[in-house]
């Protein structure tokens, strides 16, 4: 995949933002010694050619109610019946993430479920019918940290 042409000014903006990204536009600029409008227009420019692919809110699962982390590795009866799975699997709204993998797992997930009696309710009652030969579920104890991957000055 060819990498875009990120200069100085573009690697700041996004080493501000992945501190912080609801850091002020003018306060950036700020920082950075331009106008409001160039960052703006960097911002723009790093969303359309898809550096920035979004801002999201973080809530904590616990404080809404889902207290049981886990990751599911997939082992398909069919893998070529991958993209089908990927379309049932965004359709149970506790899988955040899934991901394509190699190594023993055709494919891996993270859920969170409200306790180990939903988790159990969401392997049997929606995850087996998929097509699945079996599962391997580990359960996460505490998220100990979550960070951006490092932006470099040098990409």
């Amino acid at each position: 995949m060819r990498h875009p042409q990120l200069d100085s000014l573009d690697i700041k903006i996004l080493q501000m933002l992945a501190n912080n990204a609801r850091k002020p536009f003018l306060e950036i600029a700020r920082e950075c010694n331009v106008s409001g409008a160039a960052i703006h227009q960097r911002i723009q420019k790093l969303s359309s050619i898809g550096v920035i692919k979004g801002y999201e809110m973080l809530i904590e699962p616990s404080a809404v109610g889902y207290d049981t982390c886990a990751y599911i590795g997939f082992f398909l009866k069919d893998p070529s019946q991958f993209n089908h799975v990927v379309e049932e699997l965004k359709k149970i709204p506790e899988v955040i993430e899934c991901h394509f993998t190699t190594g023993q797992y055709d494919m891996f997930i993270k859920l969170y479920a409200r306790n180990n009696d939903h988790l159990l309710h969401i392997i049997h009652d929606q995850l087996q019918h998929l097509g699945l030969a079996r599962t391997e579920s580990l359960i996460s104890f505490k998220e100990v940290f979550k960070r951006q991957i490092p932006i470099q000055s040098e990409i």
